[in-house]
């Protein structure tokens, strides 16, 4: 069985990077999956910083919907994988869905029990939404709920979790 690391925290909280060196202490080759969709510049000039800081032992799988389909195939000979960013990838799936919840947490569900049958240990980086101020309009306040639930239902499943705050991470579990 393999091991599930939840790592959390706000927008440049540093959690991407504790994630990344938690992965790169691993010998071997890793998997970096990518649940973000370019469709802009400044995407692309973000997706560009973050190949430029994963070396050569890292290999890309870019997926934005189905990760508990393409996920175990695409391990093969990696030694972790790193899922950053959780909150991306249920994003595409909350707009796929009509922004419907339900769908959505069936599919987190559905992640959860492939992932427990990986043996590489699994990385998930999701951005912790629930510390800001409550927002204005209506969908948003809907995909923040979202998060929330999707977090505590990833958090309780994995083996550790952490919070991560101005780059210090904190062991939560």
């Amino acid at each position: 069985m393999g091991h599930m690391i939840f790592i959390t925290g706000g927008a440049r909280s540093g959690k991407s990077c504790f994630a990344q060196q938690c992965c790169e202490e691993h010998p071997g080759d890793l998997l970096y999956l990518a649940p973000a969709e370019v469709e802009d510049d400044e995407m692309l000039q973000r997706v560009r910083q973050h190949q430029q800081a994963r070396g050569e032992r890292w290999h890309l799988l870019e997926e934005p919907l189905w990760l508990a389909d393409r996920l175990p195939d695409a391990l093969t000979g990696q030694s972790a994988v790193l899922l950053d960013c959780v909150t991306l990838w249920i994003t595409n799936l909350y707009f796929h869905f009509g922004e419907k919840q339900n769908p959505v947490l069936a599919e987190v569900d559905r992640f959860i029990e492939m992932a427990w049958q990986l043996n590489e240990p699994l990385y998930l980086v999701s951005n912790e939404l629930g510390s800001s101020v409550v927002p204005e309009n209506r969908l948003a306040r809907n995909f923040r709920d979202l998060a929330g639930i999707v977090n505590q239902r990833l958090a309780a499943a994995a083996d550790d979790a952490w919070l991560v705050v101005a780059g210090l991470p904190l062991r939560l579990k």
